[in-house]
């Protein structure tokens, strides 16, 4: 399959990588600055935004995305990756090293053992999604997952992306398989930018501590005002930062 993408710009390339509570759609706001300056690539992952949930075989989205970019002819790329993003860098970065430049890694995800907080979560949004009640789980990620930053436009878009992803997932008949890839630290040596949010789950804020010193060139900021997609809450502070760091 061909994940859905966006590609626009010149240059050094940079491919933005969507968390699983919204889709490419999320780094609208990026967009603009970004492509004046590289080479841009966005992919919608399987079962969000324009991308359908199947696979004849079993597949990984790290593998999609290799995929993708080596029908781009793309050699080498920095990443950028909110949360379940941020973890399908990680597993790029741990599979081919040699592909990734640089990475900027926005509450990432990574594997830790769940804490209360992500347990309780996970509970809610499968009790809700269970009674069939999608609306409802959307709208709890949205709450979840936006800081006080966020405007009432910029929830809305969240639970619209979020809805639709789960309306594709749900539908799907029968559910792809998935292959899961490792993540080694050790291996992943080219510079990150590790972001973490005060208003985020204690989870992802334990996480992006974890990643700030196990990785080998890191560079920890913490945002006392974000949550957990901080490039939606307050999007031209985040478009500086990885401007910051890509240049």
């Amino acid at each position: 399959m061909t994940l859905a993408y966006d590609d626009g710009g010149a240059g050094d390339v940079v491919v933005l990588l969507h968390s699983s509570a919204a889709d490419s759609r999320m780094w609208d706001p990026q967009w603009e600055a970004l492509t004046a300056r590289f080479r841009v690539i966005r992919p919608d992952l399987r079962g969000y935004g324009r991308t359908p949930y199947a696979s004849e075989t079993p597949y990984s989205d790290p593998g999609d995305v290799a995929d993708l970019l080596a029908a781009l002819a793309v050699e080498r790329a920095a990443l950028v990756g909110a949360s379940y993003g941020g973890r399908v860098a990680l597993q790029l970065a741990t599979a081919h090293p040699d592909l990734v430049s640089r990475l900027v890694l926005l509450n990432a995800g990574y594997g830790l053992e769940p804490t209360p907080d992500l347990t309780a979560f996970g509970e809610e949004e499968d009790r809700l999604l269970a009674a069939g009640e999608v609306e409802a789980a959307a709208e709890l990620n949205t709450r979840t997952w936006l800081g006080p930053e966020a405007d009432e436009e910029t929830r809305a878009r969240q639970t619209a992306m979020q809805r639709h992803a789960f309306e594709v997932q749900l539908a799907a008949d029968p559910e792809p398989s998935q292959l899961e890839w490792e993540i080694d630290l050790t291996r992943v040596t080219m510079p990150a930018l590790v972001v973490s949010g005060a208003h985020d789950l204690p989870y992802f804020q334990m996480t992006a501590r974890h990643l700030a010193k196990e990785l080998a060139s890191a560079r920890a900021v913490h945002l006392e005002w974000a949550g957990h997609l901080p490039s939606m809450e307050r999007p031209e502070e985040i478009t500086a930062l990885i401007l910051e760091h890509l240049t």
